[in-house]
């Protein structure tokens, strides 16, 4: 029977890539990440999965807060394979697929939501 409890954990490229603007921010996502790998083992005797969505650029209030926000936008829009800009409602609906009970073996991973950003250019 896959575990019936989860734990998700929101991150986001800064993470594992020096972002201008970003420093404690993405220290504090590389350490949630870590965090979140050493729950899974911890939490897999109580069949409880734990995983990490790492959000891509996505145009919120707190990206507003940014200096370079304008420039954040622009590569994404460069370097996404998507043809529209990423959304929260695609953050949470990958969130969602996470607790589906189909998704009950994927445990101690990192997810990219992010149209393919990372991994282009």
């Amino acid at each position: 029977m896959p575990p019936q409890s989860r734990v998700i954990a929101l991150s986001s490229l800064g993470a594992e890539r020096a972002i201008p603007n970003y420093a404690f921010i993405g220290a504090s996502k590389a350490a949630l990440e870590a965090l979140v790998r050493s729950l899974s083992i911890e939490l897999a005797p109580y069949e409880i999965t734990a995983n990490t969505v790492s959000a891509g650029v996505v145009d919120t209030d707190a990206l507003k807060h940014f200096p370079n926000r304008e420039h954040l936008l622009e590569e994404y829009r460069e370097r996404s394979l998507a043809s529209r800009p990423l959304t929260p409602e695609d953050v949470a609906n990958t969130i969602y697929l996470l607790c589906l009970p189909e998704a009950g073996m994927i445990n101690a991973h990192t997810l990219f939501v992010d149209a393919g950003y990372s991994h282009v250019g």
